[in-house]
């Protein structure tokens, strides 16, 4: 029996879900308790807790504990460009298409599950391409994550490791064209093209705090990790952010076919949002 079996089992476990539950979203089986004791067993060292049931006691009498067991218990893993197909869209169809509809307007792109920003530069990276063909071309975008650790690593945009080393090697040119090594060993992101991103702390599970409604959202590899109703539930959250006939992007493993919202279904990936 390991560690977690043996520590994190019973009432505690199940207090422990909910609580993930209800400050994330996210909902976790049982059998997910050896991930669950992994994420929470440095954060018990940190603070003395000798059990899970010290951290759950501790955990529900102190609101301040809230955020910091938000970053622990939530999966931020990306790479910059995921998924071809969605880029391709993006940057021959999607772009041309809305420009030329709309010369005079600012195109808003709210990513709307950002983790560590390397999607939020890839819609950066995207547009400013795009700009330099078309300079009167105008972009903002809105990055947003319920964890504050990988907002801060995005709002800083040093990046290293597995998602550097994925773009260098797949697209050298423009790795080369927007980052720059920096003193500690990590690419820096453009800083004028960084400078485009506002990045803020939100729970999709909540509307968007944003007064304007966004052209283009893209909410991937999120949805997986509710259950229905609360697919639906983020689902109607990104509906009233969007404007009339705006765009919804979600992840490779999703499908809004079986639930019931307001979205169409326009190609693989790709929703449209109706009135």
């Amino acid at each position: 029996m390991s560690e977690a079996s043996e520590k994190l089992s019973g009432a505690t476990l199940r207090r422990l879900l909910q609580l993930v539950k209800v400050h994330t979203g996210i909902t976790m089986e049982e059998r997910k308790r050896e991930l669950l004791f992994g994420r929470i067993r440095p954060r018990m060292r940190a603070l003395g807790h000798e059990t899970p049931e010290q951290y759950v006691d501790y955990l529900e009498s102190n609101s301040e504990e809230t955020q910091e067991f938000v970053n622990r218990v939530t999966t931020n893993e990306t790479l910059f460009f995921r998924t071809p197909i969605i880029w391709e869209f993006f940057t021959t169809s999607y772009l041309p298409e809305w420009y030329a509809k709309n010369p005079d307007q600012v195109l808003k792109i709210w990513s709307a599950a950002s983790s560590s920003g390397e999607e939020a530069c890839s819609i950066a990276m995207s547009c400013e391409e795009f700009r330099l063909k078309n300079p009167s071309f105008r972009y903002k975008i809105q990055a947003s994550d319920i964890s504050t650790d990988v907002l801060n690593i995005a709002r800083h945009g040093n990046f290293k490791d597995k998602s550097v080393e994925d773009l260098r090697k797949k697209q050298p040119m423009i790795f080369e064209k927007y980052f720059r090594e920096n003193s500690s060993g990590q690419a820096r992101f453009a800083e004028h093209v960084l400078g485009t991103i506002e990045f803020f702390v939100h729970n999709l599970h909540n509307r968007s705090p944003k007064t304007e409604f966004f052209d283009l959202v893209f909410l991937r590899n999120v949805l997986i990790y509710f259950n229905e109703a609360d697919q639906e539930l983020v689902l109607r959250n990104i509906h009233g952010a969007l404007k009339n006939g705006g765009t919804l992007i979600v992840g490779e493993s999703e499908s809004l076919a079986r639930l019931k919202t307001s979205f169409e279904f326009s190609r693989p990936l790709i929703y449209k949002r109706t009135a």
